[in-house]
């Protein structure tokens, strides 16, 4: 059974420029020395007009583990990330990502919007985890739920002060 992961995320700066954003290599490299972690590495970034696809790897140490994980999978987890985005549509724009781990049987997948809030721009995520394990998988997605969002707040504060901090 999946369980979804639903994320907004405001910025006081227009689309255009969130887009810019995260349509930007150098973003995308300074924010994953800013928040990817120990041994986090930037696989692949392919930018088009206004597009791109973006490939990283991080990790989370052992020791930071629920005990549920670690009787599973022992060492640290290894997490393969994706996200795509596309170019900018009228005021919006759309992408998708995707998170694997490593020796775990199962997935996080979703979508992303771009789209204006009030005098601002918002992300909103439509997210999903999928853990393919008879009796434990269930509370081991709720885990990574957990992980996802507090990730993904702390994304959030990142970009904010990084769009801030390039115009």
């Amino acid at each position: 059974m999946a369980r979804r992961i639903p994320h907004s995320a405001s910025y006081p700066q227009p689309v255009d420029q969130v887009h810019r954003a995260v349509t930007s290599e150098r973003y995308w490299r300074d924010r994953l020395d800013a928040v990817g972690g120990g041994g986090a590495e930037l696989r692949h970034v392919a930018t088009g007009e206004g597009t791109i696809d973006v490939e990283m790897a991080q990790s989370i140490p052992a020791e930071h583990l629920p005990a549920v994980v670690s009787k599973i999978r022992p060492g640290d987890l290894i997490i393969t990330r994706t996200e795509t985005w596309g170019a900018l549509a009228g005021d919006s724009a759309t992408g998708t990502f995707s998170a694997r781990v490593e020796g775990l049987p199962g997935e996080v997948t979703g979508t992303l919007t771009l789209a204006p809030q009030n005098t601002g721009a918002a992300i909103t995520l439509d997210g999903r985890v999928e853990v393919k394990l008879p009796l434990i998988g269930g509370k081991i997605e709720a885990v990574i739920a957990e992980q996802v969002v507090e990730l993904l707040d702390a994304e959030h504060d990142f970009t904010e002060g990084w769009i801030a901090a390039a115009n």
